[in-house]
């Protein structure tokens, strides 16, 4: 039988209790259908995950006895920070809830050119709110010990001034560059268009901040397929999905 795994913010420290918030007792009690005595695993998001024991359930909360620690998760080779341009409809939940699986450490929404009007303040937070829901949800499933950062909206230009990675990469198609032409680094910042791509003076920004236009091969990628190519692509190359341990 398969465990269920949940992400709490809480301390655990094996021998207490804790109680679980509204949502995530929602979750465990009402939609899985667990009860008491039934075994689950907790995350904290540090890299640590715990088997427990549910010892209260009812239609409030659920809470939970820490058993033991039973993995330490290593810190990944590489640090992936994926800025990407928002995009319309379900597309960003997708990009998050791929990312994630793929192991990206953070990631920024932005605003570009081609991303239509910004949102509301309260819009803003209610997305990211969202998709920092998302991310979490994808590293339960995915057996993942660490949930991304998901930050506040920003403009391109603020993101691509900012950024002290080792290697930092803007996708474009056109571009004769690949990342086999870089040697290995610990950091990457990797930013990606929206639909219809970046201008071309986005493009000249993101050289001002030291961004290296690379391509991926001969074909045009959607706004929600590249970022899952460039991180499994990266991922391989330098981090912990190579074929050579």
């Amino acid at each position: 039988m398969r465990i269920t795994r949940l992400f709490t913010p809480q301390a655990l420290t094996p021998g207490a209790s804790i109680t679980l918030d509204a949502q995530a007792s929602h979750h465990l009690i009402k939609v899985l259908r667990h009860r008491a005595t039934d075994p689950v695993l907790l995350f904290p998001g540090d890299g640590r995950e715990y088997s427990g024991t549910i010892i209260t359930a009812n239609s409030k909360q659920a809470e939970v006895l820490i058993d033991s620690l039973i993995r330490e998760e290593p810190e990944p080779p590489l640090s992936i920070h994926l800025g990407i341009c928002v995009s319309r409809g379900d597309r960003m939940d997708q990009v998050i809830q791929k990312s994630t699986e793929l192991g990206v450490a953070r990631i920024t929404p932005l605003y570009s050119e081609r991303t239509g009007k910004p949102l509301s303040r309260e819009r803003q937070l209610n997305k990211c709110k969202h998709w920092s829901g998302i991310a979490r949800s994808a590293s339960e499933q995915s057996g993942r010990c660490r949930v991304p950062d998901v930050f506040p909206i920003l403009t391109l230009a603020a993101w691509v001034n900012e950024r002290p990675d080792d290697l930092k990469l803007v996708l474009n198609h056109r571009a004769t560059s690949t990342l086999t032409d870089n040697p290995p680094p610990r950091s990457v910042a990797v930013l990606i268009g929206p639909e219809g791509g970046l201008a071309d003076a986005e493009i000249a920004i993101a050289g001002y901040g030291g961004f290296e236009t690379v391509s991926l091969g001969p074909r045009v990628l959607r706004t929600e397929t590249a970022p899952s190519a460039v991180i499994a692509i990266l991922q391989h190359m330098w981090g912990d999905m190579s074929l050579h341990p």
